[in-house]
């Protein structure tokens, strides 16, 4: 059964975490969620993108240095909202078993509001889904669900309450990341107006940063050519601001014979010269492809910075209800930047002005290098490039550290353990008579309150043929059919010095840990027949 447990005596149980001030009222919670943006694409976490008040969160809250995802955006979301990986629950394929991104979950694997529900919560979804069924069927009261991801500038194609839109209405100023804010802002007026006296849940999840790269003109000016030094000037840059932020790590090497993780030849008959699918040395382009690249990156640029904007206005709600010192703020990406490069949806028009709708880039391996700063790879991929994100943690009744860093590996499948720690929300051991298996998710409120390593016996990560697992501070990696790497995380977070020919011992002890996670997620996974075909 769930039982609730009183805020005040939760207060007193996780002491100095939550203030003397704290109220009787449970924590209103929002996540909010980036989609392919870069480690280092935030201020906070070294980069030169305007982002106030992300920035201003962290200030007065908190950020992870060693939060992790699971490369790729539909698992991401199962893990966040489950506390499960993503293969546990059929959201990502395992070999000789089925799952991805159209199967389904199994009955137990409930999302988070389904938990929070019975004890009061009002559940609000704005933006992104791509988790399998309907929104609302998983506990939320209202959705505006993002369907229309091939174009920033029309709501086509896009849900409210699970049902179509059917009245697009002028949409002659509409712009997609603004729709969000546009949603979660009514919807937490009306929850002002009607259920003030609830606590909720709110989850806003953005496309952007996702290609194709679209935004708004006046936001892409402010960026225009701020990236004409090239993605090596911008790693460097990058990486000294982070190391003058503490966010200590060495900076690996571009590697110029890795291109997108998927090749489409034609793609590049569409886009022209000025696209190129190397992160070579940037004095070795052509003045077409440096101005090319560099207004790619302008638009990913003004992406997250409307982003940002966008959230501020969120905030500012939260503020004039009277909420924000009361609602614990998570901010996070689905996964690394990414060096996909594609043309899809509605094509791409090359006389068009890049970043309008008729337009279609992708950013390309060479600027998701730099956006991952730093570290190897990209999206896809589960070194640290392609699963480290930032992890931004603010709650001004709740936490009292200003501005400090947190440097426990974490994981997306501990959110959801976290958030019900904080609300005292216990799990049910069954849903309808079925039995809910344990999660591997831990809660990271020990970590809310002071630098201390959460306990656990590994974190895992596969995706189409990469695969990984950490162990404290080792992990053992590898891209698809390639060989295992191993590096110590201690001394080389960024996996520059492969360790692997030195310590095979230590490979064979960590692949042999892998296997067995893979052995009992298969276990639990066939279960049920509902996977993919």
């Amino acid at each position: 059964m769930c039982r609730p447990m009183p805020f005040l005596l939760l207060g007193f149980l996780i002491s100095p975490l939550v203030q003397e001030t704290a109220t009787a009222k449970s924590p209103n919670v929002m996540f909010i969620l980036a989609d392919d943006m870069g480690f280092s694409d935030l201020g906070c976490y070294g980069g030169e993108i305007q982002t106030p008040r992300l920035d201003e969160l962290a200030a007065n809250g908190l950020r992870f240095t060693q939060f992790y995802n699971t490369a790729r955006c539909w698992p991401t979301r199962a893990a966040l909202m489950t506390g499960y990986y993503a293969q546990q629950v059929h959201r990502d394929r395992l070999p000789g078993l089925g799952g991805g991104g159209q199967a389904r979950r199994q009955n137990w694997a409930r999302l988070l509001p389904d938990f929070l529900k019975p004890h009061g919560y009002r559940n609000y979804h704005s933006g992104k889904w791509h988790i399998d069924g309907p929104v609302l069927a998983t506990g939320f009261d209202r959705s505006l669900d993002m369907r229309n991801q091939g174009n920033f500038f029309t709501a086509k194609n896009n849900h409210i309450d699970d049902k179509p839109i059917r009245d697009l209405g002028d949409e002659s100023d509409y712009y997609a990341t603004t729709a969000v804010a546009d949603h979660a802002v009514d919807c937490l007026t009306d929850h002002q107006k009607q259920f003030s006296d609830q606590p909720f849940f709110h989850y806003v999840a953005f496309i952007s940063p996702h290609f194709p790269l679209h935004a708004k003109q006046t936001d892409i000016d402010r960026y225009r050519d701020a990236y004409l030094g090239g993605w090596d000037k911008m790693r460097d840059q990058r990486f000294v601001r982070q190391s003058n932020l503490n966010l200590n790590a060495s900076l690996s090497k571009l590697e110029p014979n890795v291109g997108p993780p998927y090749h489409f030849p034609k793609a590049f008959e569409i886009l022209g010269p000025g696209e190129i699918n190397r992160p070579i040395p940037w004095m070795e382009l052509t003045d077409e492809q440096k101005r090319f690249q560099a207004t790619k990156m302008a638009i990913h640029a003004a992406m997250v910075d409307r982003m940002d904007r966008e959230i501020g206005r969120i905030i500012d709600q939260l503020k004039a209800m009277g909420e924000f010192e009361n609602t614990l703020i998570f901010f996070a990406s689905d996964n690394g930047a990414s060096a996909e490069i594609m043309v899809r949806h509605g094509g791409h028009d090359p006389a068009a002005t890049p970043g309008s709708a008729p337009t279609y880039l992708c950013l390309g391996p060479g600027f998701s290098s730099a956006c991952n700063t730093p570290f190897r790879r990209h999206k896809t991929w589960v070194h640290e490039g392609g699963i480290a994100t930032p992890l931004v943690v603010h709650w001004p009744s709740g936490i009292q550290a200003k501005g400090e860093l947190r440097s426990t590996p974490a994981h997306m499948i501990d959110i959801a353990p976290t958030i019900l720690e904080l609300t005292g929300i216990e799990k049910p051991d069954d849903w309808n008579g079925e039995p809910i298996p344990r999660a591997p998710g831990k809660s990271l409120v020990p970590a809310l309150s002071e630098d201390v390593t959460i306990e656990r016996s590994h974190l895992w990560w596969l995706h189409e043929g990469n695969r990984a697992i950490r162990v404290g501070d080792w992990k053992l990696v590898a891209a698809k059919d390639e060989p295992w790497e191993l590096f110590d995380l201690s001394k080389d977070r960024s996996e520059t010095n492969n360790l692997a020919a030195e310590l095979p011992g230590k490979v064979t002890e960590l692949e042999s840990l892998w296997n067995q996670q893979v052995s009992e997620i298969r276990e639990l996974a066939g279960q049920t027949p509902e996977l993919a075909k």
